[in-house]
């Protein structure tokens, strides 16, 4: 058995176009792309309507009726859009919203009147959500220039509200990270504070440097790194400084370039950046100060030059639009072994939690046609398997309580919060009772996912029975369904004896869930 993941097979439909939409701090920006049978996708065309949430959301904690209606006036114009390119199906259209939504207080009422009003279901997206889509979006960019390929990358995007980062070397995540500074949180705090017009920027840089002192800390401060920056302020930058540049390709420029260029801005009103740059009043307030911080940033981690990387979080949300109809085994791997990193933090057993992962992925794959579940279950499930141990770093005492508790509470790169509680809710099930809707969480969850983790629960307490000895001896077996019991014929073992004691303490949930008995077999070779 192996913990690397093979890649989806892909869903064969003819090429057809989806709709992207992503509503941020200061714009609503939708795509409208063709997917092809393959997988692979294309931007047809894009279109941007300033909307200035941020500029509720970062000070007064709530979005105004007025701001509402005006991000429900552009939705309703991309609808027109969408019915001119005939996109009707739910599946064909994503539409997220950052952090401007996410943290407002009345986000669930903009929700529903965004769904009224249009039809369209709005996703706001946690911070492991965003950091998965922008390496979707950063990956293909980055093996373009071998100094990425090879080198530690650290990728940075300034949005409105927050500050993302993930660090990157040949392929593999080593950390991501959310901080609490966007450049129009940062304006409207200080402007909220009455800070004075001849310390402004002073004072502006003085809050930037806490930050990047932040990301040089996660980094080290002795790496050698490769700074690539995302977003649209960055893009305005490189289209200004290298006119000619290939904008399919990451554009390298030195901070002796850039400075000049932010100087010369920072003298510059708002409005008379808005009017030189063709840029709407919170497009115009955000750039100087994103400018600014990456700067400081870049100084921080004491390089010399960034690399301006052009990919948007629609062409991250369009690879991961396609990815879930082909998932790659090289993210789905991503994602194990940030969960590792994980439990390793907890000092779990490894060999014994890899090897539970492996029989529990077996099994999963073996009885299908009694769970009836999908790949992002499989996955789901494997992590449940990884780290359903990490409670033991508490207390041995109802540790599967402790997990959950660990679990809800951490992050694992390109897993959502959401499919993080189920991660959660599945270890926090690998033993003691069964789940209960008297239960804390499981009662809160839906329907579907109430049956999905009692069905991988199930499943994971049967891999934990066959390996209790902890000694990974049992690597291949076959699973029989017969109408009232699943035989598990087990080559090679004679002496099963354990595992079956294990096993009759543990089935009681598999009986519960699929109406079967469990018997292991040993079968000679």
């Amino acid at each position: 058995m192996s913990d690397n993941f093979e890649a989806n097979e892909a869903v064969t439909t003819e090429p057809h176009p989806v709709a992207l939409i992503d509503i941020g701090a200061t714009s609503v920006r939708m795509a409208i792309a063709e997917l092809q049978a393959s997988g692979d996708g294309r931007i047809l065309e894009s279109l941007t309507q300033a909307v200035s949430l941020g500029k509720d959301s970062f000070i007064k904690g709530r979005l105004d009726r007025a701001t509402i209606e005006d991000c429900v006036r552009v939705l309703k114009i991309y609808c027109h859009k969408l019915q001119e390119y005939q996109i009707h199906r739910r599946e064909d259209i994503r539409v997220v919203a950052t952090s401007a939504v996410r943290e407002a207080s009345n986000r669930l009422a903009f929700l529903d009147r965004v769904y009224v009003a249009t039809g369209l279901e709005v996703e706001p997206f946690d911070e492991a959500q965003l950091h998965r889509v922008t390496y979707l979006a950063i990956e293909p960019y980055l093996k373009r220039v071998p100094e990425l390929a090879s080198q530690p990358v650290v990728v940075c995007e300034i949005g409105g509200g927050s500050t993302e980062v993930l660090g990157i070397q040949q392929e593999t995540i080593q950390y991501s990270r959310t901080y609490r500074m966007g450049s129009l949180r940062l304006r409207r705090t200080l402007e909220k504070f009455n800070a004075p017009a001849a310390r402004f920027r002073e004072i502006m840089e003085r809050e930037i440097d806490k930050t990047a002192h932040k990301i040089e800390h996660e980094v080290g401060a002795e790496s050698q790194v490769q700074f690539v920056v995302m977003g649209g302020d960055v893009r305005l930058l490189a289209s200004k400084l290298r006119p000619d540049q290939d904008p399919e390709s990451p554009v390298r420029l030195s901070l002796s370039e850039i400075e000049p260029f932010v100087d010369e801005l920072s003298e510059l009103s708002v409005v008379a950046v808005s009017r030189k740059h063709h840029l709407s009043l919170p497009e115009a307030e955000s750039l100087t100060t994103a400018l600014l911080a990456y700067v400081h940033i870049a100084k921080a981690l004491k390089v010399n030059h960034l690399w301006v990387a052009t990919p948007t979080l629609r062409e991250g949300l369009l690879r991961e639009m396609s990815q879930s109809r082909r998932r790659t085994a090289a993210f789905t791997n991503q994602i194990i072994q940030s969960a590792l990193d994980l439990g390793r933090r907890f000092n779990i057993d490894e060999s014994h939690a890899r090897h539970v992962a492996d029989v529990v992925r077996a099994i999963f794959k073996q009885l299908k046609s009694e769970h009836k579940l999908d790949h992002r279950f499989e996955v789901v499930l494997y992590l449940a398997a990884l780290l359903h141990e990490v409670g033991l770093s508490i207390n041995h005492r109802s540790f599967h309580k402790h997990s959950l508790y660990i679990l809800r509470n951490s992050e694992i790169f390109g897993i959502s919060k959401r499919e993080l509680l189920l991660v959660a809710m599945v270890a926090r099930y690998h033993r003691r009772a069964s789940p209960s809707p008297l239960h804390d969480v499981y009662g809160s969850l839906t329907r579907e996912e109430r049956v999905a983790v009692s069905k991988m629960a199930a499943l994971l307490r049967i891999a934990k029975a066959i390996d209790d000895s902890r000694l990974q001896r049992i690597h291949m077996f076959e699973c029989e369904i017969l109408p009232d019991i699943v035989v598990i014929h087990i080559p090679g073992v004679e002496d099963l004896a354990l595992e079956k004691i294990a096993l009759s303490q543990q089935q009681n949930l598999f009986e519960e869930v699929y109406g079967k008995r469990v018997i292991l077999r040993s079968k000679r070779v």
